[in-house]
């Protein structure tokens, strides 16, 4: 009885290893993309929290001015406001404020037709976003008044 003669080369699994390989580079690729993407991600997450605790500190300033009346003096009370929580629309809550006005000096200002007082004063203000970003705000400004320093 006569044998088929089998006259296919055999080969020895070099195709198999080359896609194994190539396969492997397809993988690390896949997996140092989405890393990147995620870390992409996380730095705007990180920059918007930055961003509302800078709003949330200009907020605080401006809640400040529109509260007045300020004071000038030794025996006057502080103007503060306390840390005041804010949420969005949908109630979730996106950071805190507080600030805090200060009387700094009274410079006279002459030269005019009447004597009149500069009152120097500085709101600082603190805003913190949910996630736990922090920025610190001043403003100074002067009020124009009666000589009475």
């Amino acid at each position: 009885m006569k044998h088929p003669v089998n006259n296919r080369p055999r080969q020895a699994g070099a195709s198999l290893v080359i896609g194994l390989v190539l396969l492997l580079v397809l993988s690390v690729l896949a997996v140092s993309t989405m890393n990147s993407a995620t870390f992409g991600l996380t730095m705007a997450g990180n920059m918007q929290y930055s961003e509302n605790a800078f709003q949330l500190a200009e907020t605080g300033i401006e809640v400040a001015i529109n509260n007045g009346p300020f004071c000038a003096g030794n025996g006057c009370p502080a103007n503060a406001i306390a840390q005041t929580q804010v949420v969005d629309t949908g109630g979730r809550p996106i950071g805190t404020y507080q600030a805090n006005t200060t009387y700094q000096a009274c410079t006279m200002r002459d030269g005019y037709s009447a004597n009149f007082r500069a009152y120097h004063f500085r709101i600082t203000s603190v805003g913190q976003s949910s996630r736990g970003a922090q920025s610190q705000n001043q403003q100074e400004f002067f009020l124009i008044g009666p000589d009475a320093c």
